[in-house]
């Protein structure tokens, strides 16, 4: 039995003890017994215990000091100086109460002379006596970014850093406010802007913080990954409110409570929104005003007219950031949406810069244009150039080569099945579109056949129920199909590039353990992929736009790890081309093109980027002769358009006259490829490249962007050589790592 150890206890059994022993020669010891005490006597005494003192009786009575004593007893006390409680302090111990401002010059935030430091903003010199003069409580003082960022920034990131704050305050346009950032995808945009944000958001030359608040305006899939991404590198430093979800009060609820925000201290001071849930709640953030708005793929904003430009222009802040690694998409009218988002006015109205850049700079890189129209266009776009680049910044993903693995992007045309060109012949003879395009005119029904076309290209299986229904230009077409044949099993031998890529797929599995992501603009393609995978029992994750954004954010994660036994990742290209890190794979296969080369490029880019310890391959399949690559053409047309203005390179080739863009509805059975036809590539002879070329010789493709072209004796990746003899007919091929590798 536990007994207790207080004084008070030990005092009783110890007394009990005592009475036990003086009762012991009257008792025998089998007949003592164990007896507890109490706290009275029989006589009624109450029992105190030895080791108790007595208390002393307090009386009322004042202790009487005399004046004198007292006196001294305070004079004792003031004459002890204050002692700051702050170890190593070194600041002034003068008589100033505390909470009084001190005197003295004014301090930047961070040491600006530490080594590595990156200064934004240094006070001019002064003479000593300016010094003299100057007003110490008005002194500018360093602008550094906080040493917890820039020791983790990139030369290249430093330098975005120092251009978006020059931007923001109106150092580098005065009386503007905004900027692009356009660097190309993997180079560290999101980085960039949080650094920029944490800077205005803690200091400016003035000694207080720039803004009070910011706000991210992103794709709906990229809200989480942003405020990871502040969570990350901030680390709890400060705590941004996203949103992604709730109801419409509960919405409304947090933004009033974001606008209402005031003072120094904001407790949340960053607001993460997707576009979809600004538009729809845009009245009550335009109620305040905001430092700062960041606009990610702000691509989006290409269009003017659309609301959420429109709700997006009437918010109240003069600081806007677009990124966009695309800035140029199809024309430069949407060119101009973005630079006037950011800087209104600077390069006029709408009308005025139709007529003064755009018709005179697309009229020059026609490959039909004369010498003047040439010259006057390229008069008009180093105009253009020099007033953007004030407030645009891009740099491409050359940077990266140093940073991470090698990149071989392929492009890879598939010849069509016997299936497939009966299919497409019978369709061009049948369609009415066909006939109305070469009148000039462009219907619904001329864009409803250029789908169905490109969904023939992927697998007869996605038309299967127009010819069903015998729709125009699908009339008889349902007796070209096999006897017995059911959409409800894949059959990869009825798609050329469906059989490139089961080729692909199993030679990957077999021979590493690479994963690959596929790729496409439709989600019957996907499912088709589905079936493909289940046939061979690979595993697989699927991301589409019916996927929730958190259940997004978890499947990402998931395949990213080493662990993770998924061999494949499908993803839509409208739902999630944009922004996402799945560097968990190192293969992606592109398996058809889209109008817009921006939507193309962000997808090839996912695997590309921080954090990939392998060397990847982007395969980009055609359907040859078709009108894939018409657009795959249509791309480059727009690409070169896109060098130009954005990344100024010279002597950009004019590869493909309006002209022959426009001629969609045909099929070219004889080729290899019609693009490499087109191009008139001056490093292949009877078909195949010679390499290298002579030293000195201008002996270089017209498209400048592919190293190199190849047949099957050229390729160098093991994966397509074995797919080569099921339907690849020529490949283009681009090396990120081509100096370093010798190749011309």
């Amino acid at each position: 039995q536990r007994r207790s150890l207080a004084p008070s206890q030990l005092a009783k059994r110890k007394a009990g003890e005592e009475e036990e022993e003086e009762e012991g020669g009257r008792h025998p010891p089998t007949a003592r017994k164990r007896q507890k005490p109490v706290s009275e006597t029989e006589s009624g005494e109450c029992y105190r215990s030895p080791f108790r003192k007595p208390l002393a009786q307090l009386t009322n009575r004042p202790h009487c000091l005399d004046s004198s004593q007292h006196e001294a007893f305070i004079r004792s006390i003031l004459s002890k100086p204050f002692k700051v409680p702050i170890p190593n302090y070194k600041g002034p111990l003068g008589l100033r109460a505390l909470g009084i401002k001190r005197a003295g010059l004014r301090s930047p935030l961070h040491d600006p002379f530490e080594e590595g430091a990156l200064v934004l903003y240094e006070p001019p010199l002064l003479s000593a006596h300016d010094q003299l003069k100057i007003d110490k409580d008005k002194a500018p003082v360093h602008v550094v970014v906080d040493p917890v960022l820039s020791r983790v920034l990139r030369p290249h990131q430093r330098e975005g850093v120092k251009f978006l704050w020059d931007c923001v305050t109106s150092r580098r346009i005065p009386g503007s406010h905004g900027c692009i950032m356009a660097d190309e995808m993997g180079l560290g945009k999101t980085l960039q802007c949080i650094t920029l944000m944490w800077t205005l958001l803690r200091q400016s030359p003035d000694c207080k913080p720039e803004i009070e608040k910011a706000m991210v305006v992103s794709p709906s899939s990229l809200v989480r990954n942003w405020y990871n991404e502040v969570e990350k590198w901030l680390g709890g430093r400060i705590q941004p409110l996203a949103i992604d979800g709730g109801s419409k009060e509960e919405i409304d609820r947090k933004l009033v409570g974001f606008m209402n925000q005031r003072g120094l201290r904001v407790p949340s001071p960053i607001l993460i929104i997707s576009y979809e849930t600004f538009r729809l709640h845009a009245e009550a953030l335009q109620k305040g005003s905001v430092g700062l708005v960041i606009c990610d793929e702000g691509h989006r904003l290409k269009n003017s007219e659309n609301q959420t430009y429109q709700a997006l222009n009437s918010l109240n802040t003069p600081r806007r950031v677009l990124i966009s690694g695309t800035p140029i998409q199809n024309d430069l009218l949407e060119y101009f949406s973005l630079v006037h988002f950011v800087n209104s006015g600077i390069l006029g109205t709408a009308q005025e810069f139709k007529r003064h850049f755009e018709i005179p700079i697309l009229k020059g890189r026609d490959a039909d244009a004369s010498e003047a129209e040439r010259h006057k266009g390229e008069e008009r776009l180093k105009e253009l150039i020099s007033i953007v680049n004030r407030c645009l910044i891009r740099r491409t993903s050359d940077i990266l080569s140093k940073y991470l693995p090698v990149k071989i992007e392929q492009v890879v045309c598939c010849r069509l099945t016997p299936l497939q060109a009966e299919l497409y012949k019978n369709f061009l003879k049948q369609a009415k579109p066909v006939e109305e395009l070469k009148e000039g005119k462009i219907s619904v029904s001329s864009l409803s056949s250029i789908t169905s076309l490109k969904k023939l290209c992927n697998h007869p299986a996605l038309i299967h129920d127009k010819c069903v229904e015998e729709e125009e230009g699908f009339m008889g077409a349902l007796d070209l199909f096999p006897a017995g044949y059911s959409t409800k099993s894949v059959e990869p031998q009825l798609s050329g590039k469906m059989l490139v890529l089961d080729y692909i797929l199993a030679v990957t599995k077999s021979t590493s353990n690479d994963k690959v992501v596929l790729v496409s603009n439709y989600t019957q393609t996907l499912d088709l992929f589905e079936k493909l995978c289940r046939n061979r029992r690979y595993l697989y994750v699927r991301l589409d736009g019916t996927m929730s954004i958190k259940k997004r954010a978890k499947i990402v994660e998931r395949f990213n790890s080493t662990s993770s036994p998924e061999f494949i990742f499908m993803l839509s290209s409208k739902a999630g081309g944009c922004g996402l890190n799945l560097i968990g794979a190192n293969r992606l296969v592109m398996f058809d093109p889209d109008w817009n080369p921006a939507n193309d490029e962000q997808a090839m880019a996912r695997v590309w980027r921080d954090g990939q310890k392998k060397t990847c391959y982007i395969y980009r399949l055609l359907s040859t002769g078709t009108i894939e690559e018409k657009i795959f053409q249509r791309q480059t047309h727009k690409k070169a358009l896109s060098s130009c203005v954005v990344d100024e390179e010279q002597d950009v080739e004019r590869h493909f006259s309006l002209g022959e863009l426009k001629e969609l509805f045909t099929l070219n059975e004889t080729t290899t490829s019609d693009t490499h036809d087109k191009i008139k590539c001056r490093r292949c002879v009877n078909g195949h490249q010679v390499r290298p070329p002579p030293e000195g010789s201008d002996c270089t493709s017209d498209l400048s962007q592919w190293n190199h072209c190849a047949d099957k004796r050229g390729l160098q990746d093991s994966v397509l050589k074995a797919a080569w003899d099921a339907a690849v007919t020529f490949t283009f091929h681009h090396h990120s790592h081509e100096e370093q590798r010798g190749i011309p």
